[in-house]
């Protein structure tokens, strides 16, 4: 626990401690009056109004439309279905950027909605709420239906035989055994919503601002650290309160059932209502989660041969300085370059913390370890533009004068991608037979070959899984980085968001082509993922 308690004490809880410390003091004395002072004030209580409604509503959303989309993936089996299970997956591992992006494509100002009907919904509230629900669909899809499909569907049929109809013996018996996997795949689609950044950001305009939207404004525009530090005690203090349910909600799931092989649960559809399901759901894959894709790229190539024409124009302009039009001080395609390194190194480090985190929380040693474990989730909830801002006025003196390092960022993204390490490696690994290193160490091995030969060996997949999530989210990592990434070394999110930021359609369309590649590079490294993905425990993500 050592090297992991390390890492988050030094590069997590000082530079959010410390910029909450400055927002909270004055003249060298504490003013805790300032947080009556701020949550009265009438656009804060709008902020926090809006940031939990829209949490609420988008939870809800994404519940009625993904709930029947589980159960399709849990007990039909038809071809194409892994393709299709990475496929709902590619916008959870997008950048929130790039989701924005797409829905900006479809909803915005010239897009396919606007040339067809004459429809906007950019800077209102349903492009919101759509994009939150295209961004958590999978969520919902991995945790319940990874559940639904290892429940023996014959406890099911054997209350019909008792004399229950289909929906009763579905609310008694199956509904009871799902409700632990909803109730934890709901609050993880509310902490992501709750704090949402970049779909807000894109798609809500001057109009709307979660909790995480005006944290950044007060930091980046006003510097107003009081009403910011606020703000992140509120949205802290609120995490962990969803964190703590979660975890209640999840052991409760550990240990309430009895579990089959999901191979032996799915078969074919049969009948007119379970075809009809289908094909329901598999539309609503195609308009919610295609479509958005489908018209990023579209409108990645229209315009690039010029006006009313297809081409590769916006890609070609991405290799120039003078097409960006002094946005960037290097050509913009550098930002894949840049990405790829960055994401590497962070991969790495998310590696070792992680996977050190995750072999001291198999020793179930009580209330420290659940502890630490909370600890370790705490980055996906906090605000990750505290983080960023607080990297720059902490990491900043000896030993650790890190402003102008090229580590500062892997190191930022690194935070994110440890709980994915921890969340994937920590079922497998408790899955490990204490007996087998018993045998090993009775043998003559010392603890570190036992780990080599024995631990190793059975959690290689998972290692490999865990460095893709790894990667891919640390690739789309947006809300610190764009505090820390140097103008002359921009990450792709924060180069889509600068173009995004500047008027014209060269820039446009330059925005469409980063977030194309930046799309494809997360959907090859899922897929591939999917190619390795090891066996999971019920409702591992």
């Amino acid at each position: 626990m050592a090297v992991p308690a390390a890492f988050f004490a030094v590069f997590f809880a000082y530079p959010v401690t410390a910029i909450v410390g400055r927002g909270f003091t004055a003249d060298g004395s504490w003013q805790f009056g300032r947080i009556g002072e701020v949550l009265t004030r009438p656009e804060i209580v709008d902020v926090l109004w809006f940031t939990l409604w829209q949490a609420l509503a988008s939870t809800g959303l994404t519940l009625l439309l993904a709930l029947p989309g589980a159960y399709v993936f849990a007990r039909f089996d038809f071809p194409g279905k892994q393709l299709l299970r990475a496929v709902v997956t590619v916008p959870f591992v997008l950048p929130t950027v790039v989701v924005g992006t797409a829905f900006l494509a479809l909803l915005g100002r010239g897009g396919l909605l606007d040339e067809l009907w004459g429809v906007r919904l950019d800077t209102t509230v349903w492009a919101i709420l759509l994009a939150h629900v295209f961004f958590n669909y999978a969520v919902v899809v991995r945790t319940v239906g990874g559940l639904w499909s290892q429940l023996d569907p014959r406890q099911e049929e054997a209350a019909r035989v008792l004399g229950a109809g289909r929906f009763a013996a579905w609310r008694r018996v199956t509904l009871p055994a799902l409700t632990p996997a909803v109730a934890a795949a709901a609050l993880m689609v509310f902490l992501f919503t709750f704090t949402s950044f970049g779909v807000v950001q894109i798609l809500g305009g001057p109009a709307y601002s979660t909790v995480e939207v005006e944290i950044y404004r007060q930091t980046a525009d006003r510097l107003d650290l009081p009403t910011a530090a606020v703000l992140t005690l509120v949205q802290f203090a609120a995490v962990i309160a969803i964190l703590a349910v979660h975890a209640r909600t999840v052991r409760r799931r550990e240990t309430a059932l009895k579990l089959v092989d999901p191979a032996l649960t799915a078969r074919r559809p049969r009948g007119a209502g379970q075809w009809t399901l289908f094909a329901v759901v598999l539309a609503t894959i195609v308009v919610l989660i295609l479509a958005p894709l489908a018209v990023l790229v579209e409108r990645s190539f229209e315009g690039g041969g010029g006006p009313g024409s297809y081409g590769a124009g916006f890609y070609q302009a991405l290799r120039s300085v003078e097409a960006s039009g002094g946005t960037f001080l290097v050509p913009p395609l550098e930002a894949v370059w840049n990405s790829l390194q960055y994401a590497l190194a962070a991969t790495a480090v998310a590696l070792l913390v992680g996977g050190l985190a995750a072999a001291a929380l198999t020793r179930r040693a009580g209330m420290l370890v659940r502890g630490f474990d909370a600890l370790l989730m705490l980055p996906l909830g906090v605000s990750a533009v505290t983080v960023g801002f607080g990297f720059l006025i902490t990491l900043d003196e000896p030993p650790l004068d890190l402003r102008t390092s090229w580590i500062l960022v892997p190191l930022a993204q690194a935070l994110v991608g440890v709980p994915f390490v921890v969340r994937t490696m920590l079922p497998v690994l408790r899955a490990v037979d204490a007996r087998l290193r018993e045998a090993a160490a009775v043998l003559g091995a010392s603890p570190l070959r036992a780990w080599r030969e024995v631990d190793l060996p059975l959690v290689r997949r998972a290692l490999l899984v865990a460095a893709g999530f790894a990667f891919a989210v640390s690739l789309g990592e947006f809300g610190a980085t764009v505090f820390i990434a140097r103008p002359d070394n921009p990450t792709l999110p924060v180069a889509v968001a600068r173009l995004l930021g500047r008027p014209g359609e060269l820039n446009y369309g330059q925005a469409m082509a980063l977030s194309t590649i930046l799309m494809l590079v997360c959907a090859a490294a899922l897929l591939l993922l999917e190619r390795i993905r090891p066996d999971r425990s019920a409702g591992e993500f």
